[in-house]
């Protein structure tokens, strides 16, 4: 087994992870950066997503584990005073893995016929800075209305707790293998209209918005911000990739849900 690993730069999350280092060398367990078996995560949820964007062109033989330095998050399942379980656990690997839905985004943008491909964990946004965006929406390749509003948002079933969920969408669970599109203020009056409402995609559908060429946009992919020129056009569809994370401890899904946004049980 080869394991890589990935932290943030806080000084206490450095020293987390040389404690870790130190731990697998005395057991054996080698380290390699380029080719790793197994990506161990130290920080936060965005910590795990910057490890999952670095090793995505290895998505497909790579299972995740994530150790967090603060609050529990819903892809760290480890403690940094549980190093030493996690080391057994690595010792008495069986490459068993639980696995997640991706999200693949497809960028066409108007000064290239180049088409841009990117992986989301959480999800993708398209916004307007400084005025309204307009973009046509088809699903499944057929017109479905023209929207108007601050921006669109696309989610994978586990980015549905992030961003999606500030914009009142739905939590949807990751046996789902489905997307989500959430409004990002959306303008509905006698003039413009818009469904309004979240909408959960089928994953034989694809979601597509062609925005009105005047000005620049912004687009996200998770924490990534790509660069802020004229779009053609974006795809969206469930991706035939999946995450992977080594299912030692992974907690339930409700049960990351429960924790992170309603407290402990009684």
């Amino acid at each position: 087994m080869k394991v890589a690993i990935v932290a943030n730069k806080l000084a206490k999350t450095q020293v987390i992870k040389q404690t870790l280092l130190q731990k697998l060398r005395d057991n054996g367990i080698g380290v390699d950066d380029q080719h790793p078996d197994i990506v161990i995560s130290i920080g936060g949820d965005g910590t795990l997503l910057s490890a999952f964007h670095d090793y995505q062109d290895q998505v497909d033989r790579i299972r995740f584990i994530g150790v967090h330095t603060g609050h529990l998050g819903f892809y760290t399942d480890w403690q940094a005073n549980e190093l030493d379980d996690l080391v057994v656990s690595l010792l008495s690997d069986n490459d068993q893995a639980v696995t997640y839905p991706l999200l693949e985004v497809k960028v066409q943008f108007a000064d290239t016929a180049k088409c841009r491909e990117y992986l989301a964990l959480n999800e993708s946004a398209l916004k307007k800075l400084s005025a309204t965006l307009v973009t046509d929406v088809y699903i499944g390749g057929e017109f479905f209305e023209r929207f108007r509003g601050d921006g669109l948002c696309v989610s994978t079933p586990t980015g549905s707790t992030a961003y999606n969920k500030s914009l009142g969408g739905a939590v949807v669970h990751p046996d789902l293998d489905v997307m989500q599109v959430a409004e990002i203020s959306s303008l509905n009056n006698l003039v413009f209209r818009t469904l309004g409402s979240p909408m959960i995609i089928s994953p034989n559908d694809t979601v597509k918005f062609i925005p009105e060429q005047e000005t620049e946009f912004l687009l996200t992919v998770d924490a990534m911000t790509l660069p802020q020129k004229k779009i053609a056009q974006i795809s969206y569809r469930v991706s035939k990739h999946r995450i992977r994370f080594a299912k030692y401890r992974h907690n339930d899904f409700w049960d990351r849900v429960q924790e992170s946004f309603i407290g402990s049980k009684r």
